[in-house]
């Protein structure tokens, strides 16, 4: 029996033990990442196109399909209204995906409804996209049944198979009247709300295509519902597809099981819990570099010694660097390099290791 056959369905349970545990540490994560980045002087407009954008591409990634990012980026550069110095050419597709997007991080507090979704859909794949996946956006699925099924023809393996057409547009409307009436229900936690979110309608596959793309996009509405703020800074998608394996495999094994979700919900909050963590590692990384900046005297630096110092305190080098790599990444002689970096000790950019010879490497401080 499929998770959508059990008896109950789609009442889930959980463990609250081993969840409500978890969801506590997610939400003070959640809320350190949110204090950090509301202190920060940084232009949130240009935060929020280069969070968006990366949801965007990562999301398509999943599904193994590449955006032409710079196409992308210039219709989210429209729709925010930033000026690029140098605008790419946007397409129909990168429009639509911009507008999508948008719409599921700013406009939080409509209400969700088929009409809506379908709309996404169709800016998903707008007509004559791809001559190869004549995919008719707008449209539930048809009548075949919808499998996902790997191995040969002959000897197929059916991973999930959804509800049947038949009684689709009942269990989307279940969906979509709990998804509106949850918003405002005290008792649950707006976090594991979201998990719930992308469990459930991913479960209904109601597309031909374009089902965990749409997926992901409910689940950044739920999470932007969930906090007003937040959502604008992270691409939960990024950790998604870093743990594409995991995730592929998690749904299975949940679609094959009952209607108790505790696995699910540890994946989803730990792959959020990652999402925040890689966050809160770039703004103290930023917050580090803006620091060392302000304490340099970069006219007493060549131009080779500043570009070395910015990309280790990008993260690259973090072992130290060597005198070889130096003079592979500036493009100076070796004694050069061993020069630079010996100035660079000395006005306390770098630290020596004390380990002599090939083995020397140079730290920030």
């Amino acid at each position: 029996m499929w998770i959508w056959q059990q008896p109950g369905w789609p009442n889930f349970t959980w463990d609250k033990s081993v969840i409500e545990p978890r969801l506590r540490e997610v939400r003070l994560n959640q809320g350190i990442l949110l204090g950090k980045m509301m202190s920060q002087s940084q232009d949130s407009t240009q935060t929020l196109l280069d969070t968006l954008l990366a949801n965007i591409l990562h999301s398509s990634a999943i599904e193994g399909e590449k955006l032409n990012a710079f196409s992308v980026r210039s219709s989210l550069a429209n729709r925010l209204g930033i000026r690029e110095e140098r605008p790419f050419p946007t397409t129909e597709q990168s429009d639509g995906f911009a507008e999508i997007m948008l719409d599921a991080v700013e406009n939080a507090d409509a209400p969700l409804t088929l009409a809506r979704i379908l709309h996404w859909h169709d800016r998903l794949f707008p007509e004559g996209y791809t001559m190869f996946n004549p995919v008719i956006g707008g449209r539930l699925r048809g009548e075949a049944p919808m499998q996902v099924v790997s191995d040969r023809i002959d000897r197929p393996v059916v991973h999930f198979e959804a509800p049947g057409r038949e009684v689709l547009e009942g269990e989307l409307a279940q969906f979509i009247e709990w998804f509106n009436v949850s918003k405002a229900d005290p008792s649950l936690d707006p976090l594991l709300r979201a998990a719930i979110t992308h469990l459930w309608f991913v479960t209904l596959h109601p597309l031909d295509d374009g089902n965990g793309r749409i997926t992901r996009l409910l689940t950044d509405l739920a999470l932007a519902q969930a906090e007003q703020q937040s959502v604008r800074f992270y691409a939960m998608s990024v950790a998604i597809l870093a743990h594409r394996g995991s995730y592929y495999e998690l749904l299975e094994q949940t679609q094959k099981g009952e209607l108790d979700i505790t696995p699910w919900l540890q994946w989803f909050f730990n792959i959020l819990d990652e999402t925040f963590s890689l966050v809160l590692k770039e703004i103290d990384q930023t917050i580090y570099k803006t620091n060392f900046w302000r304490k340099v005297d970069q006219t007493s630096l060549t131009s080779e010694q500043v570009k070395v110092l910015n990309r280790m305190l990008d993260g690259d080098f973090e072992q130290g660097i060597s005198a070889g790599q130096y003079h592979k990444v500036a493009k100076v002689s070796k004694p050069t390099a061993t020069r630079h970096l010996a100035a660079l000790v000395e006005l306390k950019c770098l630290v020596k290791s004390e380990s002599g010879g090939r083995s020397t490497r140079y730290h920030l401080p």
